[in-house]
């Protein structure tokens, strides 16, 4: 089983999963063309994807997930209020598969995990993979922690946890107050010490990658999101891997 990104960050997402012969695509925030080209830097092609799941409709998470499904002849998962706030702008699947944010489901070598995660969104989701024997978590786009994702993410293999900003920088910097106050709400994305002392709480003795995501390129740093997940593991900070928006992630195997 292994992951990697395509991007991470307010300007598009896209995650990869792969376990056996199942690939799937986890949000697709970018076009069709530059999609494939972010594939293509994996070594890997749009038409090989078994599906596409959204965690919701936000246009850097949701706005390309319908050609590309289109390209890929396959399927896209989202739950009932992701797909209703895409149709609404008519940037829904032709193929949709809804989900519920607390039943599992399989995909070909995949269990896929679902959970519902406090953002302002319509219904929004994450996710936990498992090929049966490793688990891959899951987590951006979440103003707070609620205990059941804790009890989701804890003891998994690899864990990518948003880690959108450091308060100090957001509260200082130039963004307007209308904005940073959606951030830092209870709806909007997790800081670098809410990350910190999540993965604090859910590490368990098996865990072999950790990434940083979801970085705001005025409010954080890859260096501050190292020092503070780190410090949380007890661990060097070059240890902790950071999907940043222009070149993602390379592959990480479980």
């Amino acid at each position: 089983m292994r992951f990697g990104c395509l991007g991470s960050g307010s300007k598009g997402n896209a995650w990869l999963v792969e376990a056996g012969d199942t690939r799937i695509l986890v949000d697709c925030g970018f076009g069709i063309r530059e999609t494939g080209r972010r594939m293509s830097r994996l070594g890997v092609d749009v038409d090989s994807l078994a599906a596409i799941l959204v965690t919701h409709e936000h246009s850097d998470h949701g706005r390309g997930a319908a050609k590309v499904a289109q390209a890929a002849r396959c399927p896209v998962w989202l739950s009932h209020g992701s797909h209703a706030m895409l149709e609404a702008v008519g940037d829904a699947p032709a193929s949709p598969r809804i989900l519920e944010g607390h039943r599992s489901f399989a995909l070909g070598d995949l269990e896929i995990t679902p959970y519902p995660v406090p953002h302002d969104a319509r219904e929004p989701v994450q996710f936990v993979f498992s090929d049966g024997a490793r688990r891959f978590g899951l987590l951006t786009d979440a103003g707070h922690v609620t205990p059941h994702m804790e009890q989701v993410l804890e003891g998994c293999d690899g864990l990518a946890l948003e880690c959108n900003h450091d308060v100090a920088k957001l509260e200082a910097g130039s963004y307007p107050a209308a904005l940073k106050r959606r951030i830092l709400g209870r709806y909007g994305h997790l800081d670098n010490a809410a990350a910190a002392a999540l993965l604090a709480r859910v590490a368990g003795p098996g865990l072999r990658h950790v990434v940083a995501a979801h970085l705001s390129e005025e409010n954080n740093s890859p260096e501050l999101a190292r020092m503070a997940l780190a410090e949380a593991l007890g661990c060097e900070a070059h240890w902790i891997g950071v999907a940043d928006q222009e070149t993602g992630l390379d592959w990480r195997e479980l």
